[in-house]
Parts: structure tokens; sequence; C-alpha cells
């Protein structure tokens, strides 16, 4: 269990083992559902994609050839970064 002190602002920081934990990174945000009995449950918030964002990805991209696995590999990062995603290593 990790304890963690609130600053006279309400502020709180998480230590960074925890932030790894959660798969939190500068930049992403936090979700926080506020339940009965004062608890609390937080959880990193992931984008919502779904596969129809990804129709299309490799359109006139292949001029009919096939293409290897590594090749639809980068074609599917590439929409997903132009969709705003971003790989978690």
């Amino acid at each position: 269990m990790t304890t963690l002190t609130v600053t006279a602002r309400g502020q709180v920081t998480f230590k960074k083992e925890v932030l790894k934990h959660l798969g939190i990174q500068p930049g992403d945000k936090i979700h926080l559902d506020l339940l009965p009995d004062g608890r609390a449950e937080l959880k990193a918030e992931r984008p919502q994609g779904s596969w129809r964002t990804l129709q299309g990805a490799l359109k006139g991209k292949t001029n009919g050839a096939r293409l290897s696995i590594e090749e639809i590999n980068d074609a599917v990062a590439e929409a997903g970064a132009a969709a705003g995603l971003r790989r978690r290593s």
C-alpha cells in the first residue's frame, strides 16, 4: 500500500512506481470514480478506439499488392498516430 500526502492546496503527487503500475505517462489523463463510503477508484483513462477507426487505413497503400505483416503493422501505427494515439512501451 502506498501512502500519499495532501498539500495545503489539496494536491497530491503520485510516486513514479504508482504511475508506472497504472501505465500513466506524462500528458495522460486519470479517471477518478467516487464510490460510496468515502472510497474512490482511480485508473488511467484510455483512448477508446474501434475497428471502424481502422477501416480504410490501408486504402490506397497497396495498389492491389499483398502486404507483409510488418507493412500492415506500420500502416496501422501510422493510422493510430494520425488519430492521436501513441504506442505504449
